[in-house]
């Protein structure tokens, strides 16, 4: 599907612009926009303008997420929290949870926040970024809607619970891994459905133990009707190394309920038990170290640097151009896309028009016949960047 490059102070205002129609606050609305908007920085699509309608407004319109949330602080300590997001926005509870993550660290050495009764929250990486800005090393995980087998069952019993991790470095770019537990995440299936390209063979398993192939739609239909389950990072069995994925997808899990209550598996399917939409009800956690509590942020950051480097600079594979390392990959991508803006295919560009008319907003976008180039000055910068 053909894709069209949208200029990011045009989508930053309409984003911003739409969540504000939808009833967030407009402050709230940036925190919205920023982590959003970072994912198709960092070169994400599955979870950047390609989730902005159907994971959020629509939740929205349905009344399973609410536009205000409600940062209700249950518990407390010097170095620990526990927040209920009363089902508001996911992106303001992670924002502001990570950001009180970091204010411990800063404090006492370490911080940790965990949450219960959120949303989806965007790309985990976001939330690790903001600690490494400020000088910590960041982890955060979420749980999620129950779409993935265990090793040697074929039952969705948990989500694709990322394990995410951020390291100050002395680079252009700080080490950040964000990935899924799982081979693919829902949002990759979701993207490859728009795109039309077919769901990659070992990715998703079915009743009988056998992988799913061909039409991605399909196969993410079967996910949803539970008669298909993505699988574990590892692939099927135990052969090589599905137990490992495993492992981590039930450790997330389990840090994102046990500490502070919160729901889990099957209870985060967004159904009651009459089979009626209701909130996902998800459960979150970050954590912040603060490097000056240990030997200091210059060394952490040449440390990390030397580390990074002297694994760049190892043996490569005949025919490998390059050995990459966590987080070198999505800060080209951003460096390649600053200039010019996030391409949008076809698919979500019918989403976005639909938005700006519900909403009788005034902006014109490059694949309309009218479009002229969108003067309007940024409103907003990404808030790691203000870090």
């Amino acid at each position: 599907m053909p894709k069209v490059v949208c200029p990011w102070n045009l989508i930053t205002d309409f984003v911003t612009d739409a969540f504000k129609g939808y009833g967030i606050p407009e402050e709230e609305a940036k925190m919205c926009t920023s982590v959003l908007l970072e994912s198709d920085k960092r070169g994400i699509e599955s979870h950047g303008c390609n989730r902005f309608k159907p994971v959020y407004l629509d939740r929205i319109k349905a009344g399973i997420q609410f536009p205000t949330t409600n940062f209700d602080i249950i518990k407390e300590t010097e170095t620990t929290a526990v927040v209920d997001g009363h089902n508001g926005m996911g992106q303001v509870i992670g924002t502001k949870s990570m950001q009180m993550a970091i204010d411990k660290a800063k404090k006492y050495g370490m911080g940790m926040v965990v949450v219960r009764n959120s949303c989806h929250y965007g790309i985990a990486g976001y939330y690790t970024s903001m600690a490494t800005k400020a000088s910590c090393i960041g982890l955060t995980g979420t749980n999620a809607r129950p779409s993935v087998a265990p090793t040697f069952g074929v039952e969705g019993m948990f989500g694709t619970n990322p394990l995410t991790l951020g390291v100050p470095t002395d680079e252009k770019f700080d080490f950040n891994i964000d990935c899924a537990s799982s081979i693919t995440q829902n949002g990759k299936v979701e993207y490859y459905a728009r795109i039309g390209e077919d769901i990659h063979p070992g990715t998703v398993i079915d009743l009988n133990g056998n992988p799913v192939e061909g039409d991605s739609g399909v196969a993410l239909k079967k996910i949803r009707q539970g008669t298909a389950a993505l699988t574990t990072l590892g692939g099927i069995g135990e052969a090589l190394g599905g137990y490992k994925g495993y492992g981590y997808a039930l450790f997330v899990e389990l840090l994102s309920s046990v500490l502070q209550d919160g729901a889990f598996g099957k209870d985060l399917d967004g159904k009651d038990e009459n089979g009626n939409i209701r909130p996902y009800h998800l459960g979150h956690f970050f954590i912040a170290i603060d490097t000056n509590h240990f030997l200091g942020e210059d060394l952490c950051r040449k440390k990390a640097g030397e580390i990074i480097r002297t694994i760049r600079a190892s043996r490569k594979m005949p025919g490998a151009d390059r050995i990459y390392t966590a987080g070198e990959k999505e800060y080209e991508i951003w460096k390649s896309r600053e200039g010019s803006g996030v391409p949008i295919n076809e698919s979500v560009q019918g989403e976005i028009n639909a938005v700006r008319d519900e909403l009788g907003l005034d902006y014109t976008f490059p694949w309309e016949d009218n479009y002229v180039p969108y003067e309007k000055e940024m409103k907003i910068t990404a808030l790691i960047e203000n870090d």
